[in-house]
């Protein structure tokens, strides 16, 4: 089983793709993994991103596909894959769908984790992070065991600037204008899955797991 998480950042798609990883045993695809891995191990590829990267520029899309491609056809993506933060653009989904299909293959769900932006800002700016060991935590949904500490370490809990409403306005916006198009891509496709992602997080995932074993 192929899958695309698709959603606004802080819609909870990163969880859903782990779970749904872990249910089905295939492997779930970060690009933020993929090129951490390729860079430490001094790839090609992983040398071209990291040029790129130095000069603060975006990676262009051919080396990302390219490490892409690389990482699903290792041993552990025989039957399958949840894929996570790729692809952003309509370009990049263009540039996979012709990759899979000189392979043989194509995806067969792309799951969207639907939360209205209000939400995804009151959300986003209840988490609270751990400097020391990366702990993420909310005050609602998550909370810490001791009010404001890290259950692990102990340290304080912070909120990222990631996490804050304004930052999370212009991520939003970003995703509106570059991601938030694949939606009807792959509704064009006939392989779009759309769930309510403010409902409880087992929730969601039993929605998602219901159409994909329809």
């Amino acid at each position: 089983m192929k899958i695309i998480m698709l959603g606004a950042p802080g819609a909870g798609k990163g969880t859903q793709a782990k779970k749904l990883a872990e249910k089905y045993a295939i492997p779930h695809i970060s690009t933020g993994d993929i090129f951490r891995a390729n860079i430490k191990n001094g790839t090609a590829l992983g040398m071209k991103a990291k040029s790129y990267m130095a000069q603060g520029q975006l990676v262009p899309d051919d080396v990302t596909i390219g490490m892409l491609l690389n990482r699903i056809s290792e041993a552990d993506c025989a039957n399958g894959y949840v894929l996570d933060g790729f692809p952003r653009t309509i370009p990049q989904a263009d540039s996979l769908t012709s990759a899979l299909l000189e392979r043989g293959g194509q995806i067969d769900y792309a799951v969207n984790v639907d939360v209205p932006d209000e939400r995804i800002v009151a959300r986003m700016a209840g988490r609270r992070a751990c400097p020391e060991c990366s702990t993420i935590y909310h005050i609602e949904f998550n909370p810490p065991q001791q009010e404001g500490l890290c259950d692990a370490c102990k340290q304080s809990l912070v909120l990222r600037d990631d996490d804050k409403p304004d930052t999370v306005g212009k991520r939003l916006k970003v995703y509106h204008n570059q991601t938030q198009p694949l939606i009807e891509y792959y509704r064009n496709e006939n392989i779009l899955v759309t769930v309510d992602g403010t409902k409880n997080m087992n929730e969601v995932f039993a929605d998602i797991t219901k159409v994909l074993e329809a």
